[in-house]
């Protein structure tokens, strides 16, 4: 993402005569909504996805944020099965995430986050801390421009957009058992308050526990999907963030919940226990199927077994090592 450095300097020599520019200010206007919903759902501060947001996409002027609708740089990596976008980035024709639309953008932007283990270390920051959180996106590699994290400070003061981190009703942090309400202070506006409090009013008609807890061999909780549900729904029951859930499940927000399938309520264990090393497939199936029957982590399977496809058909007989 190197090209962030000369962005500013370029970016109106690839405009055509007849372009419209959007301004910082009208892209955080139409933005800091999203970027409230997100950090509610995944605990990433508002300020840092704006900041990450301006930067990264020149306040929505950038050619690739207004011909594939990235917003925020991404690459396309191994497991992306989406639309593509190739321009000449690092390297010649590189390949970038294309979206149906900007809030698309906004959705992988936070499953990025919290679906890679380079960036677990972000969420034991408080939302309040964008500081720890530029300076920590930066030491995880997001960017190889060495002044990353100034730059998203400066932004972040410039058009003081920490005050969006101190919305009411901000989700549970890692480190924390309890949901976290800061304040009235700093709040931005009257439109954005009375769009979160109706967002919480939606939240609170969702607060009986309607599914029978459990508990696997390891001892760690679980319910099974009832018709009807939704992750959105699950999550309020058991007061717990979106991101949870997905990170807890090896999921995201692409896939679907079926009636009667494993959802853990807390994260999985890395590898069995003694005497359970190998799991023996009694019937076709997939390493993720095993690893949400077992309760072990996605990515360590994978690992252990040498498996990068983790929906790949295994035939009955195949042995997989757990541990």
């Amino acid at each position: 993402m190197k090209r962030i450095i000369f962005i500013s300097g370029t970016l109106l020599l690839s405009y055509s005569a007849g372009a419209s520019h959007t301004s910082t200010e009208d892209y955080i206007d139409q933005w800091k909504i999203t970027a409230v919903e997100q950090m509610n759902e995944f605990a990433i501060p508002a300020s840092i996805t704006l900041a990450q947001g301006i930067l990264e996409s020149a306040s929505g002027n950038s050619e690739l944020a207004r011909n594939a609708n990235n917003h925020f740089g991404i690459k396309c990596h191994k497991n992306w099965d989406g639309s593509q976008f190739f321009m000449d980035d690092d390297m010649r024709n590189e390949c970038f995430r294309s979206y149906a639309s900007a809030a698309q953008s906004y959705d992988d932007h936070s499953l990025f986050l919290t679906s890679r283990s380079r960036y677990d270390k972000l969420f034991t920051y408080k939302v309040t801390d964008y500081k720890s959180w530029a300076k920590g996106l930066k030491s995880a590699g997001y960017a190889t421009n060495p002044k990353y994290a100034h730059l998203l400070i400066d932004l972040i003061e410039k058009y003081n957009l920490d005050q969006y981190d101190r919305m009411p009703n901000l989700p549970r942090n890692k480190n924390e058992d309890e949901l976290s309400v800061l304040p009235d202070e700093g709040v931005a506006t009257t439109e954005l308050t009375k769009h979160l409090q109706e967002i919480q009013s939606t939240k609170n008609e969702i607060s009986v526990n309607t599914h029978d807890v459990l508990r696997n061999k390891w001892d760690i909780r679980y319910i099974r999907v009832k018709q009807g549900d939704t992750y959105y729904r699950i999550a309020n029951e058991f007061k717990l963030g979106l991101w949870q859930l997905y990170k807890y499940n090896d999921l995201g927000k692409r896939d679907v919940l079926h009636e009667g399938e494993v959802i853990y309520l807390d994260p999985k264990r890395r590898k069995a226990r003694r005497g359970y090393n190998v799991f023996l497939c009694m019937r076709e199936t997939t390493l993720r199927d095993i690893s949400q029957e077992e309760g072990l982590k996605l990515k360590k399977l994978m690992k252990l077994n040498y498996i990068p496809d983790p929906d790949k058909k295994l035939p009955q007989g195949t042995k997989v090592i757990l541990r």
